[in-house]
């Protein structure tokens, strides 16, 4: 009987759907690392969200390994050209929270355009400010998005009610214009973008791609969006292009540099807590209480699909 290890917490559906499907489950969220190398030779398959990283080390002590499940959209905490490599197959579920992700995106959109945070904490504090608080419509903005698979895909359609003019630019697809986006060049992105957001993996290529010299090229101020990968943008580089007036705002639910203690060691940190135009929610876009459900059953669905 083939073998699967669950490392990490994944919503109990998978379990029972790979059960049925023939496998004996072996769940254990609260495995460390060192116990998983320990005990991985014995298993066909490892599942894992983001506890830790299945890289040479992991794929070395497992011989009969012949897929990695991963419960979540990327895949950038697996090596993912060994496994290629070794002909083993890579499974994830972009399809389970891409609403999430596109909802949340969204959501950070509005509230920053509206001035929701600092208005909420003014009130708070005794402060009545109508003319500071003023914010703007959506209606008439081109939204410019970057990356066009699941996720982007996702944020154009829950724009489709607010009147927008959507492009989507996306290095490695063409023709995939639809009702909810129009396929443009780069140029185009940051010749017109009244907002930005980002919706790309996390590679050798994008790792901060999204640096001040990117900023430079737009030419309007922009509204500015990432619910893709912290370590695809210099921070410093947002922060200081807030400061220039070329960013309005900006809706960060990934950092470079995420968890604490990390995050409050790094020198941005203190300047980032203490903008208002920044909104910060801690990678949590595409982990809501549906998507935790979702994208378990995506997984299983594919693990029915595998060739093992």
């Amino acid at each position: 009987m083939k073998k699967i290890l669950i490392v990490d917490d994944l919503h109990p559906v998978f379990k029972e759907k790979a059960i049925a499907l023939g496998y004996q489950v072996d769940d254990e969220p609260q495995i460390t690392r060192q116990q998983t190398l320990n005990r991985i030779k014995d298993y066909h398959g490892i599942a894992v969200r983001t506890k830790f990283r299945i890289d040479r080390e992991l794929f070395d002590a497992a011989p009969n390994l012949t897929f990695v499940a991963r419960a979540g959209a990327g895949l950038d905490n697996i090596d993912d050209k060994i496994a290629f490599e070794r002909n083993i197959q890579l499974i994830n579920a972009p399809e389970g929270n891409c609403d999430a992700v596109g909802e949340h995106a969204t959501g950070m959109l509005l509230s920053l355009m509206n001035n929701f945070r600092p208005a909420d904490i003014e009130i708070r504090n005794g402060i009545w400010d109508r003319e500071g608080n003023r914010g703007y419509e959506l209606k008439g903005k081109k939204v410019g998005i970057i990356g066009y698979g699941f996720m982007g895909q996702s944020f154009a359609k829950k724009l489709a009610g607010f009147e927008v003019d959507v492009m989507a630019y996306d290095k490695y697809k063409t023709g995939f214009s639809d009702a909810f986006a129009r396929e443009v060049s780069m140029e185009e992105i940051v010749k017109h973008s009244d907002v930005l957001s980002l919706h790309i993996p996390l590679t050798a290529e994008t790792r901060q791609m999204v640096n001040d010299e990117y900023f430079f090229h737009f030419k309007k101020p922009i509204f500015f969006i990432n619910t893709a990968r912290g370590e695809i943008v210099d921070t410093l580089a947002v922060l200081k292009n807030i400061s220039a007036g070329k960013i309005l705002g900006a809706g960060l639910d990934v950092l470079q540099t995420e968890k604490f203690p990390a995050l409050g060691e790094q020198p941005w940190y203190n300047d980032l807590k203490a903008n208002e135009k920044v909104i910060l929610t801690p990678h949590v876009g595409g982990w809501t209480f549906d998507s935790y459900r979702k994208i378990s059953e995506v997984l299983a669905e594919k693990l029915g699909n595998l060739s093992v």
